[in-house]
């Protein structure tokens, strides 16, 4: 246990601001996506059906310094993803103060966190995505075109969302021992099975990012579809799921480069290699590895963990977007390593990185309001304050990150 006169106050701090933010806006926010969403948008039918118009708006608006959201009448409203970390870092923060009840003062005691991961918990079920799937699934709460190449229309569910949400309402399972949370998560394996596409490769396969076809070779989407089936299979000893996550697994690590990095995908245009990404990647591995205690995939654990850390983080803590470009500085970047390196218990080794990347975050990319920015730029940066991109996602990171430093003597 870490005392709290020895805890950093400047993280303490930091995230009491940004929970409380994030409570008086009830978790509802603006997306650096959801350009489409604009009501005017909406209202001129030869735009909304152009993909090159479509494609214009979203990156409009994600790259604009300026909220232009209010004007064009985009509402703040709830992403499936963003409750999903939200109600994981809810299940973070009730461990931390169980285990040291000196924390209550500051961060909230462990009958109000409860509350919060009951009502979240209800939320994220509200949000699955409706349709003819096999299980449940969630998606995002607006069209997404990317590129030219495919349009996923609002709530189409992806893998990555699913994978959030679906292991947050095991850790809320745990905590509240509802079966409904468990029985509902459980049953987005027979999603994964039936409604993502595979692509073979090696010794197995890669699932696809969503039932939609255009985006079917992306490493971390697979993996987090592996590391979804593993927490199904610890629930049901369904053979087949484990089966098929070790598949995936497998193709998966036989995209590794030999330097330990993952690209982003298959595609020639998805070569670039980035920071969060592949700390997605290391959770997959992580959990994988923690559910079953199987460890053939270790080698590839430390190799792309050493790359991770060797290249996407600056010796003044200041976290890089890809291995060989540092802007845009992204909030995920600096949030994924806490996450990470918890996963995969590493905290006590890197701790020396992880107080500088807090600092330098904290200094600068977070709000005297408690929210965090999108992304600093060379130029001018985009300080909006996107509830799942930027704010869900370092709530998570922190109340990880503080569940984690609860056991350790690092600080």
């Amino acid at each position: 246990m870490v005392a709290i006169n020895s805890m950093n106050h400047n993280l303490i701090e930091s995230f009491r601001r940004l929970k409380e933010y994030c409570e008086i806006e009830n978790f509802k926010g603006w997306d650096p996506y959801d350009g489409l969403n604009s009501r005017i948008f909406q209202a001129i039918p030869f735009l909304r059906k152009s993909a090159l118009c479509r494609l214009v708006v979203i990156q409009g608006f994600k790259r604009c310094p300026i909220n232009l959201r209010r004007l064009f009448l985009v509402p703040k409203d709830y992403n499936a993803k963003g409750i999903g970390l939200f109600l994981s870092g809810y299940c973070q923060l009730y461990y931390a103060v169980t285990k040291n009840p000196e924390l209550e003062p500051l961060i909230g005691n462990s009958e109000k966190i409860k509350e919060y991961i009951y009502k979240l918990a209800t939320l994220l079920i509200e949000l699955r995505s409706k349709g003819e799937y096999h299980g449940a699934c969630w998606g995002y709460n607006f069209d997404w075109q990317a590129r030219r190449l495919f349009l996923f229309p609002k709530y189409t569910p992806t893998v990555v969302a699913t994978n959030f949400c679906a292991t947050a309402l095991i850790e809320a399972y745990e905590i509240t021992h509802c079966d409904l949370y468990k029985d509902v998560a459980i049953t987005s394996a027979e999603f994964v099975m039936h409604d993502l596409h595979r692509t073979p490769l090696g010794d197995g396969f890669i699932f696809s990012y969503s039932p939609l076809k255009g985006n079917d070779t992306v490493f971390n989407a697979s993996l987090l579809g592996s590391r979804l089936l593993t927490y199904c299979y610890k629930y049901t000893k369904q053979r087949k799921y484990l089966d098929a996550a070790i598949a995936s697994i497998k193709a998966c690590v036989s995209g590794q480069r030999e330097d330990g990095a993952w690209r982003y995908g298959m595609l020639p245009i998805q070569s670039w290699v980035d920071s969060f990404h592949t700390g997605y990647n290391l959770d997959a591995l992580a959990d994988y590895r923690k559910l079953t205690k199987d460890n053939s995939f270790d080698i590839n654990i430390e190799k792309g963990l050493q790359y991770y850390i060797d290249n996407f983080f600056e010796t003044d803590g200041s976290p890089k977007y890809y291995d060989n470009q540092k802007y845009p500085i992204d909030i995920h970047c600096p949030g994924q390593l806490l996450v990470t390196l918890s996963r995969l218990g590493k905290i006590n080794e890197y701790h020396e990185l992880v107080e500088k990347v807090i600092d330098w975050t904290i200094l600068h990319m977070q709000s005297k309001r408690g929210y965090f920015y999108y992304q600093l730029k060379k130029g001018i940066s985009s300080k909006i304050p996107f509830m799942r991109w930027s704010n869900a996602f370092m709530f998570n990171a922190l109340a990880t990150y503080i569940n984690a430093i609860q056991q350790k003597s690092i600080i």
